[in-house]
């Protein structure tokens, strides 16, 4: 059994390139169809959030408005609630140590791209983890935590890493659109990242050797078990 860290998006508003403040949080189903995946084959998996505050889940994720089926949203809002307990009283991300972990997990909705791609925090985090050799994952719009990650010179850590990402189509179609502070595809891209994106809305996994990333919702599970079969394979 490996030690993996979710780390979620403590934020609950995104301010829009308009100046408006747009409600959001984690998504839905790339929390509790990941968390699923990696308890089911038997890690053990740890919440955190900047602060340590609940997070929030973004309501839309539990909706047709967001393009999800009602029975889905069922199946996702019964293990969230399952999952209650955790949520309430996650980890300070302040306080977490790479060391005690096997790998990093990032779910995405938009919240990451308010806290987690400018926090210290996450960066700290995230550099170590990479230093170490240690498998860090992150889905749709996690890979916003990645641009927290620079080094002391000033440089990102994962430039010339082959990622993937809610895609700057995806968002143009379905997401903020130009409301968006920034694309996060874009914002990658700037940074050196090699983001390969697949089609719009269908399921995407990219793995450059430690770095797994999914481009989308309908990425969480697939995501989360390349992660447990990257896992297996470090089993001696």
């Amino acid at each position: 059994m490996s030690k993996i860290l979710m780390v979620v998006s403590g934020a609950d508003s995104l301010k829009l390139s308009d100046g408006t403040s747009h409600p959001t949080g984690f998504w839905a189903e790339e929390v509790a169809a990941s968390h699923e995946v990696l308890r089911a084959a038997g890690h053990e998996v740890d919440i955190a959030t900047p602060g340590g505050v609940r997070p929030t889940v973004d309501p839309i994720s539990l909706d047709e408005r967001g393009g999800v089926e009602k029975a889905d949203a069922e199946r996702f809002r019964a293990y969230l609630d399952a999952l209650d307990a955790e949520l309430a009283r996650p980890t300070d991300l302040s306080g977490v140590s790479a060391g005690d972990y096997d790998a990093v997990y990032i779910p995405g909705g938009h919240a990451p791209m308010a806290d987690l791609a400018v926090s210290t925090d996450a960066g700290r985090l995230l550099n170590d983890a990479d230093e170490r050799g240690m498998i860090v994952a992150a889905l749709c719009h996690g890979p916003a935590a990645l641009l927290s990650a620079v080094k002391e010179d000033g440089s990102f850590t994962f430039a010339g890493r082959e990622l993937t990402v809610f895609s700057d189509e995806e968002e143009r179609q379905g997401g903020l659109g130009d409301k968006s502070p920034y694309l996060v595809e874009s914002r990658l891209r700037e940074l050196g990242a090699l983001v390969r994106p697949g089609d719009a809305w269908a399921s995407r996994v990219v793995v450059d050797g430690t770095l797994i990333t999914g481009q989308n919702p309908q990425s969480s599970a697939d995501t989360a078990q390349r992660v447990v079969e990257a896992l297996a394979a470090r089993r001696p």
